[in-house]
């Protein structure tokens, strides 16, 4: 949870349902067939961000997409820097093998996550495209990883810290900066 004193408001609920709604729209023009659709969420907030978008997209198509979790930690490169975590279960629901992924998590940071989920992803088949979704950019990227979905570009500082809160999750929604 952000330390509510210092927290500067990046999106508040509302722009946050925007935000959803307006990335539901951006994937389901980009992928012709969403019955081959696989989204597949990153440990912790990128789940739970899986989860929304796929509610969202099934109530503006009806469609029900699959949706799987991949947790990467294994495959890092840089554990003995951010440590490791509980692990999250990977579950994937069908075999990837030509699907269209779209890899979902709430904040793009150096890149080294997104490499690592994708490799973890890899090791399950090999799909016919895999995109990127993420909430928020912030910049401070060390590999060439760059987002085909994203919710907001914010430029930080590396001191700060950017939260995605989800009801369901934290007991209230936005996404806030910490200083």
């Amino acid at each position: 949870m952000p330390n509510q004193d210092k927290r500067i408001v990046i999106l508040n609920e509302l722009e946050l349902r925007k935000t959803f709604s307006r990335l539901t729209f951006e994937i389901i023009e980009k992928i012709s067939n969403l019955e081959n659709l696989l989204l597949v969420g990153i440990p912790t907030r990128g789940v739970h961000l899986a989860e929304v978008l796929r509610k969202e997209m099934f109530s503006k198509t009806g469609v029900n997409v699959n949706r799987g979790i991949i947790d990467p930690t294994f495959y890092r490169d840089d554990q003995n820097r951010v440590g490791t975590r509980l692990i999250k279960a990977t579950d994937i629901p069908t075999s990837i093998e030509k699907k269209d992924i779209v890899l979902i998590d709430d904040v793009i940071y150096t890149g080294r996550t997104i490499r690592a989920a994708m490799d973890a992803l890899l090791s399950w088949g090999r799909p016919k495209r895999v995109m990127l979704l993420v909430m928020i950019d912030r910049g401070h990227r060390e590999l060439p990883i760059q987002p085909d979905f994203c919710g907001r570009i914010v430029p930080t500082s590396k001191k700060e810290t950017i939260h995605l809160c989800l009801k369901q999750v934290d007991g209230e929604e936005g996404i806030f900066l910490d200083s």
